[in-house]
């Protein structure tokens, strides 16, 4: 089957799916930042109890396959009563493993940070909360955009996972594996799908090399 062949009986399926894929991209990445964030500062809370549980969460997630964590809640949690829909399970998955290296982008974002700014703001009186609010996170996002931006395009790929469940519509990679079993598409099927893969995470460095330069700190 021809590339014009699989388009024009399956077009409607790649842009759906292509669909899935972004809102699976972005939800995961939006809760993964704010889970991130929070991870974060408890990581440089001065409560070790936080810090340790932080840390933990983090060496977990870090070094987890995503589809090991997809298998440990679509098939381990419904024997704990907790269900989710095929389409929840992969978006948890897919958040809680980019939350760890968010975590880790941000905290190397705060070590550039120069410690006199801190020490300026604790004479001013400004409690850790708000040293934390306006100083550290601001600072250390602004210091790790290139960084997230890979991490975003990595939580696109990451979301291929999804093929291993019967979500609908399907992703990007579910759509080649439906098409090869119920026609001939072969290798043709998988590079419609990298060519959406490849021109939205070519989009997504072009975008996040124009926000670095307008919100980059000259140190």
């Amino acid at each position: 089957m021809t590339i014009g062949a699989l388009l024009s009986e399956y077009g409607i399926s790649y842009l759906l799916a292509y669909l899935t894929t972004l809102e699976l991209t972005v939800l995961s990445f939006v809760f993964a930042a704010v889970i991130g964030i929070a991870v974060t500062v408890m990581r440089i809370s001065p409560i070790k109890p936080l810090r340790v549980g932080a840390n933990v969460y983090v060496q977990i997630f870090r070094n987890i396959p995503g589809s090991a964590l997809l298998i440990l809640f679509v098939y381990a949690f419904p024997y704990l009563n907790l269900l989710f829909s095929y389409f929840t399970c992969v978006l948890i998955a897919t958040t809680l493993i980019p939350s760890a290296f968010m975590s880790e982008n941000l905290i190397a974002g705060i070590n550039t940070i120069d410690k006199g700014q801190i020490e300026a703001a604790r004479s001013l009186g400004m409690t850790f909360t708000h040293i934390i609010a306006k100083i550290i996170i601001p600072q250390a996002v602004r210091s790790t955009i290139l960084q997230s931006t890979n991490l975003l395009v990595a939580t696109m790929l990451t979301t291929a996972i999804a093929s291993q469940v019967p979500i609908d519509p399907r992703d990007l990679t579910g759509i080649v594996t439906h098409i090869n079993t119920h026609s001939t598409g072969g290798i043709l099927a998988f590079v419609i799908s990298a060519f959406f893969y490849c021109v939205t995470a070519i989009l997504i460095g072009v975008a996040g090399n124009k926000i670095d330069k307008k919100v980059r700190i000259l140190r």
